[in-house]
């Protein structure tokens, strides 16, 4: 039942008492989807890394674990500053970049319009995702043996176990974007006189574009996860394969030296993805 609301002395209604400060408080802090200022998110995620650093630098320093296991910042530093200064570390992360590069777009340049026909019709759909969603449950590590047999250690290799990693995940979340697209917007472009084709590149691409530059952007994430995996096994090159040779000597402060970087090139990777996210949909809001 709603309150009765309260008159006073001459009968006419008063404002309802304002809700304590309390109250409204705890409404504040338990609001989800809360939106916060950009420099309190930034402030948030400094302080998050800084206090990671922190616990790395307290348990290394302490002597609670042997430093063959985990360095102390200083000695990871140590080594980055020597595997700069001979030049390896330039060369290495050119080669994983590049190779990255050409893998991942190869797969995004066949995901992304396979993807969108299968959103769009379902005996695209009916002939094409069953083998997807077969080949995707197979894991990429296990083709290495296999396309070394085939391609050697060559560069081909490395953008085939790329492509078999990334591509037959992200078709199918390209395909999950397209299916959401309102079907309005679709019904409004036959409307104005689209073609199919029409509708399809200037509503539904459109429309799904946002969704599949997310996309795009997570599985430039596991694309670096098999990158790294490919250089630990069959490569002469690249930032896994520093890692690997480092392994052989227990240079632990090289490997978690190259680990680091390869966090930082993807998040630097991650946050490009952002940027011309917000860029380019301005109207999508992060929430940030």
């Amino acid at each position: 039942m709603a309150p009765t609301p309260t008159v006073d002395a001459e009968g006419a209604p008063q404002a309802p008492a304002p809700e304590p400060r309390s109250a409204a408080r705890r409404r504040r802090k338990s609001a989800l989807y809360e939106s916060i200022p950009t420099h309190h998110y930034a402030l948030i995620a400094v302080v998050s890394l800084a206090g990671l650093f922190l616990l790395w630098l307290f348990i290394s320093t302490r002597g609670l674990v042997n430093t063959l296991f985990l360095p102390t910042p200083m000695e990871v530093w140590q080594a980055t500053v020597t595997w700069q200064s001979d030049g390896t570390m330039l060369l290495d992360t050119k080669d994983s970049v590049i190779r990255i590069l050409l893998g991942f777009a190869i797969s995004s340049a066949i995901a992304i319009p396979v993807g969108i026909f299968m959103g769009v019709s379902k005996r695209v759909e009916a002939a094409v995702e069953p083998p997807v969603d077969f080949i995707r449950y197979m894991p990429a590590v296990a083709f290495i043996p296999l396309t070394l047999i085939w391609f050697g250690t060559d560069e081909i290799q490395k953008i085939v176990i790329l492509f078999i990693g990334v591509f037959f995940q992200e078709v199918l979340l390209i395909m999950d974007h397209v299916k959401v697209v309102p079907r309005q917007y679709v019904e409004m472009g036959y409307t104005l006189g689209f073609t199919r084709w029409q509708v399809i590149r200037r509503v539904v691409f459109r429309s799904a574009a946002p969704g599949i530059v997310d996309t795009l952007r997570i599985c430039m994430g596991w694309a670096w996860t098999y990158l790294v995996v490919v250089e630990l096994v069959g490569a002469n090159s690249g930032l896994g394969f520093r890692i690997q040779s480092a392994q052989r000597y227990l240079d632990t402060p090289t490997i978690l030296a190259g680990i680091i970087w390869i966090g930082i090139l993807g998040l630097t990777f991650d946050f490009a993805f952002k940027a011309f996210y917000n860029k380019a949909f301005p109207y999508m809001k992060r929430g940030r």
